[in-house]
């Protein structure tokens, strides 16, 4: 019974310390919601979650990177130049600086449509470069980050873009029995991502490929072909969520979605997505509720900091030392693997 009693107790503190972020920022939002009532108020909670569906979808597309002991930090200029691209196809006929004067307003679907396929083709040239070229992920998201934002630069001349359709923004509007689009819009993925990643031979493959990458290219997976699979998917997502970022905020400029990238990493991280990988005898680390959990825990301390009346500067800090301090104790994690 001692021994039991030890082992609860040591299996207690493994859990506290491998979740420490987790349990912190849970114990903060708890103490700002007793000194702030409103914090726990329904608009408030149904606003959290609108900014988590959407960052949740990026984070979705850079966890099958990280996964593969990989990266994209081109997830935020893509989001930030699909939202400008949406902004472009979604603009109200006769609308006073107008982009393009003659072209008729597309139909939302084939917004989307566009934007994603044309996201599609930058995943594509990042996973032929991690791939055949053998480039670090890192490196070559890096180079693509720069790419995009110039071509945005190029492209929008700086301009902000506004004046969208009314069936366009109404994706942020609307709700469907009592809940947002936005929230069923990251519901519908995140059960494909789990699908994905549970159910199909492409999801064996990444965890393979993330547990010991030699290994799964002796088992004879195509290494090549499913990273660039991977990273095809995350540009599609990255896309996914630049519309619906364009919905909700009813306009774009070149500095949307800036930095999302880094967020994404941290809540991946904080949600259990290994950034070290080689660990042959698990495999590739994360799983897609925990993903939910990471995006969900980093908007509360978002939020909570808000509440606080935290000038907004300083929560730069607080989030750059939630990244370290995340990679450290996954990093941790690792080591007491080996």
């Amino acid at each position: 019974m001692e021994a039991t009693k030890k082992l609860n107790g040591k299996a207690v503190g493994k859990w506290l310390g491998n979740n420490a972020i987790i349990v912190m920022m849970l114990l903060v939002s708890l103490i700002v919601g007793i000194i702030h009532p409103n914090f726990f108020s329904w608009n408030n909670i149904v606003n959290l979650f609108k900014n988590v569906s959407i960052r949740y979808i990026i984070a979705l597309g850079i966890s099958g990177c990280l996964i593969t002991t990989g990266n994209d930090l081109s997830a935020g200029r893509t989001a930030g130049f699909a939202a400008c691209l949406a902004c472009i196809f979604a603009q109200t006929t006769g609308a006073a600086g107008k982009f393009y004067p003659d072209m008729a307003t597309l139909p939302t679907w084939l917004v989307f449509v566009l934007v994603i396929a044309i996201c599609a083709v930058i995943g594509l040239c990042n996973g032929l470069v991690v791939s055949f070229l053998r480039v670090q992920p890192f490196i070559a998201t890096l180079g693509m980050q720069q790419v995009v934002y110039g071509i945005c630069l190029v492209y929008t001349g700086g301009t902000p873009i506004g004046s969208l359709d009314k069936s366009f923004t109404s994706i942020a509007i609307d709700n469907f029995l009592g809940i947002p689009l936005l929230i069923w819009v990251s519901l519908i993925v995140a059960v494909g991502f789990w699908f994905l990643y549970n159910k199909t031979r492409h999801g064996k493959y990444m965890y393979a490929i993330g547990g010991n990458e030699s290994a799964a290219e002796v088992a004879g997976v195509n290494v090549a072909a499913t990273k660039i699979r991977i990273y095809v998917l995350a540009s599609c997502m990255f896309g996914l969520a630049g519309c619906l970022l364009a919905a909700k905020s009813g306009g774009a400029s070149v500095n949307t979605a800036m930095s999302y990238e880094l967020d994404a990493i941290a809540a991946c991280t904080i949600g259990g997505v290994s950034t070290t990988g080689g660990v042959s005898t698990t495999g590739g680390v994360g799983t897609v509720p925990g993903v939910l959990v990471g995006v969900l825990v980093f908007e509360l301390m978002k939020v909570a900091l808000q509440f606080m009346n935290v000038n907004s500067s300083y929560t730069y800090i607080v989030q750059g030392l939630v990244i370290i301090v995340a990679v450290a104790i996954d990093i941790r994690k690792y080591l007491a693997k080996k």
